[in-house]
C-alpha cells in the first residue's frame, strides 16, 4: 500500500529513544521529511545520522513542559519547512507512586504538564498552520485507562483523550483528523529499566497479563501511528486505538 506520505512534513516529539525514536524512522522511510524533538540532543543527533537524507532532519532540543516552548517549536518547523502535516505528541512518561502513597501535589503537576498540557501546547501552535493546508494528522501516545493504582500520569491520558475527541469534531472539516494511541507493554527505556528491569520480571507479567504471550516491539506499536499519519487514513478520527497484544481486558 503506498501511504503517500512522500514529502509530508511530521514533527515528532520524545524523538530520542523508545516508540519516538522508531515512529520518526518509520516516518522518514516512507519519505516525510522530519523535525524530531527531545531534551537529548546526542540521541537526537545518533538519530539524524541514521534517518535517509530524504528526511532533512531538523533537531529541535526543548523542554516541552515549558509553557513558552510550543511557540519556538512552531516557529522552528514552520521555519524550516513551510508547513506542518503531521504531529506526533509521543514526549510522557509514567509517575507510580509508592504502595499506599498518593503523591504530592507538585508530582501530580508536573504529570499533568507532561502528559497533557505540552502537547496540547504545541497541538493548538500548529493547528492553524495545518487549517491553511487543508490537511493535518494529530497523535497523540497516551497511556491506560483502566488504572490499577495510583498513579499521576493516568489522569492526563483521561485528559487527552477526551481534548483529542473535541479536537477531532471541531477539526474534521478541515481536513485534520485527531487520534489517541495508548501503547500496553512495549519494549522502551521505561518499561525495560524502570518497571520491568529484569528479562524474567518480563517474562513472567508477559505469560500471565498479555493474551499473545510476548512484550511488544516499538515497532509493533509504530506501525498504526504511520498509517494514522497517512492520508489513506481520512476517515479514522476520535479514535482511542489500544496497542497491547490484548492485554485491556474492555470490549470497548
Amino acid at each position: 500500500m503506498d501511504l503517500q506520505l512522500t514529502g509530508k512534513i511530521a514533527l515528532v516529539t520524545g524523538a530520542s529513544a523508545g516508540l519516538g525514536r522508531t515512529i520518526a524512522a518509520m516516518l522518514a522511510a516512507e519519505g516525510c521529511r522530519l523535525a524530531i524533538l527531545a531534551r537529548r540532543r546526542p540521541l537526537l543527533e545518533t538519530l539524524a545520522a541514521t534517518l535517509p537524507a530524504s528526511a532533512e532532519p531538523l533537531i529541535l532540543v526543548e523542554d516541552i513542559t515549558d509553557p513558552t516552548s510550543a511557540i519556538r517549536i512552531r516557529d522552528a518547523v514552520l521555519g524550516r519547512f513551510g508547513r506542518c502535516d503531521v504531529l506526533v505528541n509521543n514526549a510522557g512518561g509514567s509517575r507510580p507512586q509508592p504502595p499506599g502513597e498518593l503523591g504530592e501535589d507538585a508530582v501530580w503537576q508536573e504529570a499533568m504538564d507532561l502528559n497533557f498540557h505540552a502537547a496540547r501546547r504545541i497541538t493548538h501552535a500548529l493547528v492553524p498552520a495545518m487549517q491553511a493546508e487543508g490537511f493535518g494528522r494529530i497523535i497523540n501516545l497516551t497511556g491506560q485507562d483502566e488504572p490499577h493504582n495510583v498513579n499521576p500520569a493516568n489522569a492526563p491520558n483521561g485528559a487527552t483523550h477526551i481534548w483529542a475527541k473535541a479536537l477531532s469534531r471541531q477539526l474534521g472539516r478541515d481536513g485534520i483528523t485527531v487520534n489517541s494511541i495508548p501503547p500496553g507493554r512495549i519494549h522502551s527505556e521505561q518499561i525495560d529499566l524502570r518497571v520491568m528491569p529484569t528479562e524474567e520480571s518480563r517474562r513472567a507479567w508477559a505469560e500471565k497479563e498479555v493474551p499473545v504471550g510476548y512484550i511488544g516491539q516499538p515497532e509493533d506499536l509504530a506501525v498504526l501511528a504511520v498509517f494514522l499519519a497517512s492520508p489513506v487514513a481520512r476517515y479514522i478520527t476520535g479514535q482511542v486505538i489500544h496497542v497491547d497484544g490484548g492485554t485491556r481486558r474492555f470490549s470497548h
